[in-house]
């Protein structure tokens, strides 16, 4: 009832129907102060606004409008420091994410700059990972580890070089705060490509086996007066030779290669 009349009221600000506080007035006032936007300041609001649960819940449609209606939202941040861009990188929503990019320059460059209440910068953002997520159609340890690579690289894409470094108040770098929170499920990707990888690495060694002997048979045979190989000047035994040392290196390669982070990118 309270929301519907709410709603009707029109002396209201039609800020209020999206904060629902008597505080968007004060807030309202600080932004006015500002004059600009290229003297942007964060405007702390306690709890969590409607803005910010949008971006959490994926519901791009409301913070388009509420960033439309409101564009003065994009200065807020959350009682713990925290600005839009890092909450859409928190819960890896990819289309709020997206939408924030192609935001004008002034409130981009501070977005990617702020820091939270903990020293995190926005690649920090993608080591904190909240409990119980796991990506959209994202089947197996190694798939979801992938996705978590790729997140870490579409982020580091937009950070400032000299942030890309930054130690947060725990003295950890973006990317060894993303290798420790990741360490679980890199072991269990291990396990998943061990086991998947079973019959593979049987194929790929009988294939190193062929190739190992096809390096000793020669095509043709060799001319037995001279020893030479028959078809030693034919345009084909050069493709057989670079086929055979190929499939011999891509076999030996695939059984011996050791697990690491990169090849999920």
């Amino acid at each position: 009832m309270g929301v519907t009349s709410s709603a009707i009221d029109t002396s209201k600000p039609m800020t209020h129907k999206y904060h629902g506080s008597s505080d968007v007035s004060s807030t309202d006032e600080k932004v006015g102060k500002q004059g600009s936007a290229n003297s942007l300041q964060p405007v702390e609001l306690g709890g969590i606004t409607p803005l910010f649960l949008a971006t959490k819940s994926g519901c791009i449609e409301i913070v388009k409008e509420i960033l439309e209606i409101y564009p003065q939202a994009v200065e807020h941040i959350d009682n713990e420091g925290r600005t839009i861009l890092h909450v859409a990188i928190k819960y890896r929503q990819l289309e709020v994410f997206k939408l924030v990019l192609k935001m004008e320059e002034v409130p981009m460059r501070w977005l990617l700059r702020r820091l939270d209440n903990d020293g995190n910068s926005i690649l920090h953002m993608v080591g904190i990972k909240i409990d119980g997520y796991v990506p959209e159609k994202m089947r197996g340890p190694a798939l979801e580890l992938q996705e978590e690579m790729l997140w870490f690289e579409r982020v580091k894409s937009i950070t400032k070089a000299h942030f890309i470094d930054h130690r947060n108040n725990n003295k950890d770098t973006a990317e060894g705060l993303f290798a420790t929170t990741n360490i679980n499920l890199r072991n269990e990707a291990r396990e998943w490509l061990r086991h998947t990888a079973g019959g593979c690495s049987i194929v790929a060694v009988l294939i190193a086996t062929v190739a190992f002997a096809a390096a000793y048979t020669i095509p043709g045979g060799p001319n037995q007066s001279t020893g030479v190989p028959v078809l030693l000047y034919q345009p084909f035994f050069v493709v057989f030779t670079a086929t055979d040392v190929l499939s011999l290196a891509s076999a030996l390669t695939s059984v011996a290669s050791h697990f690491c982070f990169s090849p999920f990118l």
